[in-house]
């Protein structure tokens, strides 16, 4: 069974990036009281992506919403002190890059879109940075070559 995906929605966790996938699940097991995980995609600081959810099940990220998006996450958005802040690794931009490509082969039509984004989201911030600015600008910090194009040698 395919979903009619309509959003790419990219979340921040809201917690210190040291934070850990096991203190994250818990939180949404035993404080929100959920059965799924929040996102479908999480990424460490190392860039490490963990897929939690097969896209066709709903996450819970967005608040009336869920049936039409598929969720990623970066883990962090909060500093030392607490404050809400675009905490992201170069690694996590990378990744998080190369996981929305992922997603958009499969579903062209998409919207790229942050949690904050969303009437009635409680006034959050998150992602933490402007999700379109982010788009339009972002370069990748590794090039990676096309396996596909092959180079003329002579």
């Amino acid at each position: 069974m395919s979903r009619n995906v309509k959003y790419i929605v990219l979340h921040c966790t809201d917690t210190s990036p040291l934070a850990s996938m096991e203190a994250i699940k818990r939180y949404w097991k035993e404080h929100n009281k959920w059965e799924r995980p929040g996102y479908h995609y999480i990424i460490k600081s190392n860039g490490e992506v963990v897929k939690l959810l097969n896209e066709n099940l709903v996450s819970n990220g967005v608040l009336g919403f869920n049936q039409q998006c598929i969720n990623i996450a970066y883990i962090g958005g909060k500093t030392k002190e607490g404050k809400h802040a675009d905490t992201r690794t170069p690694q996590q931009e990378d990744a998080m890059y190369e996981l929305i490509m992922w997603i958009k082969e499969r579903h062209p039509n998409a919207e790229l879109k942050g949690h904050c984004e969303f009437p009635n989201q409680g006034g959050r911030t998150c992602p933490n940075f402007d999700v379109k600015e982010w788009q339009k600008n972002y370069i990748p910090s590794v090039v990676r070559e096309n396996p596909d194009q092959e180079e003329d040698e002579e």
